[in-house]
């Protein structure tokens, strides 16, 4: 049985190690990571800063998920975020990403 419990973690690890990558690919296919980094600031915040900024809000991923969809400006500074081209599903996803930034 403790066989069977260890090979059930470690392939969840596996899986929420995938996802999160997947998800990392995301956000370098929609260039994101053209502004932002998650442990440092570029042009806009480290997504680890975003994460933080959020953290125990239960609206985050919707309201990132539609900053992300059609961009925003003043809450970390004056330069703009440009609206984004992806779909909901892909914005709620990458909102999902960003929040899970240590």
């Amino acid at each position: 049985m403790k066989v069977v419990y260890v090979a059930m973690m470690a392939a969840a690890g596996i899986l929420m190690g995938g996802q999160a990558q997947a998800d990392e690919a995301l956000a370098k296919a929609k260039n994101c990571m053209a502004c932002h980094a998650v442990d440092k600031k570029l042009v806009g915040p480290a997504y680890k800063d975003v994460a933080a900024k959020y953290k125990g809000d239960k609206a985050a991923v919707a309201t990132l998920a539609a900053k992300i969809k059609t961009g925003g400006k003043g809450v970390w500074g004056e330069v703009p975020m440009p609206p984004n081209n992806v779909t909901p599903e892909e914005a709620t996803k990458l909102a999902t990403w960003v929040l899970a930034q240590k």
